[in-house]
């Protein structure tokens, strides 16, 4: 007997706890599967403001409302110390003629600029006196008087260093090339 109801025990217990088991999960994994999953949406959602909440919070005090919290310093704009130079100024005026057409008259006092207490480059400018007055006159006969205004004077006085420096000096450098007399006048 004992087989025979172990056997209907199985079946029927198997069969109805089967059905009654499958069908009370299915209707419990439905009903419950709902209210648990928004609980957890819920939960992520709330846990998701919390953050954006904290975040938000924590870079404004950080940033002081909006303001930079790097602070950039206020100094005057950097200005190159301007260095101080020699001067030689002993080339005195030099008389030229443009090319133009009607050649206009040009009288040119320049001043060389160079180092401070450099002796090599004053001895070489001293030795050099004639052809410096010489160089300044032929450079002035080959401009136009249109090249000799006075908005072209940055750019004649870098043409005059260079060519100072790569021509005319051996071992001496020009440093700035300033104008004490640069006068155009009219030809007649």
């Amino acid at each position: 007997m004992s087989d025979a109801e172990e056997i209907d025990l199985g079946e029927s217990g198997g069969e109805s706890g089967g059905e009654g088991g499958d069908g009370g999960k299915k209707g419990k994994g439905l009903g419950g599967l709902l209210p648990t999953l928004l609980k957890f949406v819920g939960i992520g959602l709330a846990a998701l403001l919390l953050i954006v909440t904290v975040a938000v919070f924590t870079f404004n005090i950080m940033n002081k409302s909006g303001k930079t919290q790097t602070a950039i310093p206020q100094t005057e704009a950097y200005v190159a110390v301007k260095p101080v130079y020699s001067a030689f100024t002993l080339i005195g005026d030099v008389n030229a003629r443009t090319k133009d057409a009607v050649p206009w008259n040009v009288v040119v006092n320049l001043i060389i600029q160079y180092d401070l207490n450099d002796t090599a480059t004053n001895g070489e400018l001293i030795a050099r006196q004639y052809e410096l007055r010489d160089f300044i006159r032929r450079y002035f006969s080959g401009k136009y008087a249109a090249d000799l205004r006075p908005e072209k004077e940055a750019q004649l006085k870098q043409e005059i260093r260079e060519q100072l420096n790569t021509q005319v000096f051996d071992k001496a450098r020009a440093r700035e090339i300033l104008f004490d007399k640069l006068d155009i006048m009219e030809g007649m």
